[in-house]
C-alpha cells in the first residue's frame, strides 16, 4: 500500500481496480488524461469489446496500426515466445475463448482444448503494425495490464510528477524515495500473505491460478502449444523496471524456470508450485514467512 498521508485517484479500467496514489491531489486534468489513456488503450487491445482494433483483427486478417506502444510489447513477446518454446504467445486468445473465458463471459467450454496457432504462421508483428494472414484472436494479458502501468507511469512523469505508486489490482509501479511494503498473497488463501516485499523503484507483478478460474480446474493461464491450463506452478511474482516486463515475465515463470529469464532480462523472481514447494532468484528482494 502506499504511503498514509499520500492522495489516492481511483477508477475502474480494463475490467480491474486502479489506484494511483501521489503525495498531493492530482489535477482534475492529469486524472482525465490517465482516464483518456485507459479509454484509448482499451479501444486498441480489448478483446472483450466490439469495437476494439483485435476484435477488428478477429474478424478479417489484414494489417492493422496500433499505438506506439505495440512496439516495444511486440519484441517481449516474440523474446517469450522464443524462450518458452511457443508455451506463452499473444495468440492464444482463441484457446482462452473455447475453455470459455470469452467477450461473453460464458466460463463454459465449447470444446476440446485448442492448441493457438504458431507465430511464424499467421502474425507478423513490426513496431506498431501488426499484419495477420488469418483471423485471430489477440490476448495480450500476460502483459497488458503491466503495459497500461508503465504508460499511465509515463503520463505522470510527463507532468512533473516524481513521486507516485500506479496500483493495477496488485500490479504495482513505484517511484520516489524510499520503499513501500507490499504482501505476497497465499495462492490458496487470498486472506494471508506468505511473505512480504519493500517495494522501491521498481515495478512488482504478480500471475496466481487462483485469479480468473472457473469451471474444473481451468484458469487463465494456459501453455498456448496445448491449450490448456497450467498445472505445476501455482503463484509467480517478477521485479522489473518496468511494469510490462514485470509483468510478462510472472506469467513465462509458469513455463520456464526464472534462472533461464535471468538470461534475458533484468528480472528478480519468486515462483510457488502446486506441491508447496517454491523457487525464488538469489536477489529476490522478498521475505517469505516461515
Amino acid at each position: 500500500m502506499p504511503h498514509a498521508d499520500w492522495a489516492a485517484f481511483s477508477f475502474e479500467g480494463i475490467g480491474t481496480r486502479w489506484e494511483v496514489s501521489t503525495p498531493h491531489d492530482l489535477a482534475p486534468s492529469a486524472q482525465q488524461d490517465l482516464l483518456a489513456l485507459v479509454e484509448n488503450f482499451d479501444a486498441a487491445w480489448s478483446r472483450f469489446r466490439a469495437d476494439s482494433l483485435v476484435t477488428a483483427m478477429a474478424r478479417e486478417p489484414g494489417s492493422y496500426s496500433f499505438p506506439a506502444e505495440a512496439a516495444g510489447l511486440g519484441e517481449l513477446y516474440r523474446t517469450l515466445y522464443g524462450l518458452t518454446g511457443g508455451a506463452m504467445t499473444p495468440l492464444v486468445g482463441a484457446s482462452l475463448e473455447r475453455l470459455g473465458y470469452d467477450a461473453a463471459y460464458t466460463l463454459r467450454p465449447s470444446g476440446d482444448p485448442l492448441p493457438a496457432p504458431r507465430w511464424e504462421d499467421v502474425l507478423d508483428w513490426n513496431g506498431t503494425s501488426i499484419s495477420t494472414t488469418a483471423p485471430v484472436v489477440l490476448d495480450i494479458g500476460a502483459a497488458g495490464k503491466g503495459l497500461l502501468v508503465d504508460v499511465l507511469a509515463s503520463a505522470l512523469e510527463v507532468r512533473g510528477v516524481e513521486a507516485f505508486m500506479v496500483d493495477a489490482s496488485g500490479d504495482l509501479l513505484a517511484r520516489g524515495p524510499g520503499t513501500v511494503p507490499v504482501g505476497l498473497e497465499h495462492p490458496y488463501n487470498p486472506a494471508q500473505a506468505i511473505g512480504v516485499v519493500e517495494l522501491g523503484g521498481r515495478a512488482l507483478c504478480a500471475s496466481a491460478a487462483n485469479r480468473r478460474a472457473w469451471g474444473d480446474g481451468l484458469h487463465h493461464v494456459l501453455d498456448a502449444t496445448t491449450g490448456q491450463p497450467v498445472r505445476t506452478a501455482v503463484a509467480t511474482w517478477a521485479l522489473a523496471d518496468t511494469a510490462a516486463v514485470a509483468d510478462a515475465l510472472a506469467t513465462a515463470l509458469f513455463f520456464v524456470p526464472g534462472a533461464v529469464l535471468e538470461e534475458s532480462f533484468d528480472v528478480s523472481w519468486l515462483t510457488v508450485f502446486s506441491d508447496g514447494s517454491a523457487a525464488y532468484s538469489a536477489e529476490f528482494e522478498g521475505t517469505l514467512f516461515t
